[in-house]
């Protein structure tokens, strides 16, 4: 061999060494919001594991349950500063710090499942999160959705929307707190984790939280004996996972690809998941002798009503919860024709009475 191959030898020997060092240098810390005994981390758990399938010589994640790094209050800051990489976690728990979280996680009596994957990929959903999220140093990447959530749990009936007067009710959201409002209830924010014991000793007259199978594992059907469906106040839910920004631009165009990649494979799993652990959690609380009591046409229209006027009411205190509604109202109306001439075989809610387009952008326009 000569000189010449073997100092060429050496040189791609090298070059791989270093290429292998600069790989292994992406090491990310990932959290969540939520702990290990509540049902929802298998969505952040399911996307960790993928991107390190997938891309684990370009980066490498390492997880870990809400809390044991640092309270699930405290992730949004930690990933906006570069503290830690990413977290996974549900966009309304971020309200607080722009009204125009809340459609990003969730609608009152909007959008089902299915709308969501449309809107977030087909419709324009996934650039507003990034414009959303982009404001506070981070990249979104959507990778989980959840149908239509339970419905109140307690442990007195609430049979129509006359009983909901004078009930103090833990949920979740802005927009829900002030329809439930109309309706006569009271809202009581509580944390996840809280809520089991809250209804035990009726501090609460009941609660909502996530799904029949997130429910269920939670231990609700030990201290809630009535079921009141379906669960208006949040038709469906997302859950991602915020990406500090300068992490993300570490990474190659390549290895972002895969993230996404990652993201889409498990918002169609977990749609999928969730609702064949609502199946399972629904036959165990029939099972273990929860009675569950639905409502009426006439109380869901009532609802829709109410909802319509909260919705314009926060389309005019804030442009960007403005800009979200608009994209939302503007698919379900975009998307009816086809929707309609295909029912029963259709793949969206079905309704005509949508809050109104003119009135969202008159108060864009203010």
């Amino acid at each position: 061999m000569n000189k010449f191959t073997l100092t060429g030898l050496a040189a791609g020997i090298a070059l791989a060494t270093l290429s292998s060092h600069a790989i292994a240098q992406e090491k990310w810390t990932m959290t969540t919001t939520w702990p290990d005994n509540l049902d929802l981390i298998q969505i952040d758990r399911h996307w960790a594991e993928l991107v390190n399938q997938l891309a684990g010589d370009e980066v490498q994640i390492e997880f870990y349950a809400g809390g044991t790094l640092m309270p699930g209050t405290e992730v949004f800051d930690a990933t906006e500063s570069g503290s830690i990489q990413a977290s996974g976690d549900w966009p309304g728990y971020w309200a607080g710090r722009s009204p125009a979280f809340s459609p990003l996680a969730t609608t009152t009596s909007l959008f089902n499942g299915v709308d969501y994957l449309n809107w977030i990929n087909q419709w324009g959903g996934f650039d507003l999160y990034q414009e959303v999220y982009g404001q506070f140093n981070m990249v979104y990447l959507p990778y989980g959705i959840t149908n239509n959530e339970s419905g109140f749990r307690g442990g007195t009936p609430i049979e129509s929307l006359a009983d909901l007067k004078g009930k103090r009710l833990r949920l979740s959201g802005r927009d829900q707190g002030r329809v439930l409002e109309q309706l006569g209830g009271s809202q009581v924010t509580l944390a996840g984790g809280e809520i089991y014991q809250a209804i035990e000793r009726g501090v609460v007259d009941g609660a909502e939280f996530s799904t029949p199978g997130v429910d269920y594992k939670a231990g609700f059907s030990e201290v809630a004996d009535y079921w009141m469906t379906p669960g208006w106040h949040q038709s469906a839910s997302v859950f991602g996972v915020m990406i500090n920004k300068e992490a993300w631009d570490a990474l190659s165009e390549e290895t972002q690809e895969k993230l996404k990649i990652a993201a889409q494979a498990t918002m169609a799993w977990s749609l999928a998941w969730s609702e064949k652990e609502s199946t399972n959690g629904t036959a165990k609380f029939l099972a273990d002798g929860t009675t569950i009591h639905q409502l009426s046409e006439d109380d869901l229209a009532k609802i829709q009503d109410i909802t319509n006027e909260v919705i314009v009411q926060g389309a005019c205190e804030d442009p960007m919860h403005a800009k979200i509604y608009h994209s939302m109202i503007s698919y379900l109306q975009d998307y009816a024709q086809w929707r309609d001439i295909s029912v029963p075989y259709n793949m969206s809610r079905v309704t005509d009475n949508l809050p109104s387009l003119e009135d969202i952008e008159a108060c864009m326009n203010k």
